[in-house]
């Protein structure tokens, strides 16, 4: 996953519309078994910090780890509510089929 484009002038984005988090929680959705260094290169975060928002999203029950041989496999929990009043009454699910689904229409 690259840094989006800010236009036409080619520059890097200097903020997008979602944090970090869910930029980690997308990347280990589609692919849930990559390693934190891999999920820090494509977010563009080191990877303490990936390991710090892994930490915060198993401990609010939005994902769980597993230890398969020598590597992690995340499991995310869909159905959770997402956190912030403001998207409150939308589920982790509605965020990442918001990703995952093909654009339609116009």
């Amino acid at each position: 996953m690259s840094m989006p484009k800010a236009g036409a002038n080619d520059k890097p984005a200097t903020w997008t519309f979602l944090t970090n988090h869910s930029h980690v929680l997308i990347l280990l959705a589609m692919e849930p078994d990559l390693r934190m260094r891999e999920v820090a290169e494509r977010v563009g975060i080191t990877e303490r910090a990936v390991q710090k928002i892994v930490a915060e999203l198993e401990e609010a029950g939005v994902l769980t780890r597993t230890r398969e041989g020598r590597r992690n496999r995340y499991r995310i929990s869909e159905g959770r509510s997402l956190r912030h009043p403001v998207e409150g009454h939308r589920r982790v699910r509605d965020l990442l089929d918001m990703v995952r689904s093909p654009r339609r229409g116009g």
